[in-house]
């Protein structure tokens, strides 16, 4: 089993959650808590570098989906960043970027919140 891991940081008053290794049906509960306790503490800009994510599946995907509402109806936003192609391919394949800001880096993704907010 590959790992898995998530970091948690702020950048610049933002929530970044940095993905690690492969998120499949084993992992996917790791990203939900972490999500959960973002909103729960009412934390709402939320940037997700997948950088350091080799893989993803539909069950990560899906976690995505589950929260993505409660996000933004405290009037947040979940940006994603930094995705290789594989990973990018398959949130493509379900029509993600329709539903998602996908930024190549993280200033990017910190660029639209600062924007959003004025």
């Amino acid at each position: 089993m590959k790992n898995f891991k998530i970091d948690h940081r702020i950048t610049n008053g933002f929530e970044v959650l940095d993905l690690y290794g492969e998120l499949d049906a084993h992992t996917a509960s790791q990203l939900e808590d972490a999500l959960k306790e973002l909103i729960n503490n009412k934390k709402s800009t939320i940037i997700v570098n997948f950088r350091e994510l080799d893989y993803i599946a539909s069950a990560g995907l899906g976690v995505f989906m589950a929260y993505i509402e409660d996000v933004r109806s405290i009037g947040g936003d979940i940006k994603l960043t930094n995705m290789n192609d594989k990973v990018y391919n398959v949130f493509d394949l379900l029509g993600f970027p329709t539903l998602y800001d996908i930024f190549r880096d993280e200033e990017e993704a910190v660029e639209k919140f600062l924007n959003e907010t004025k």
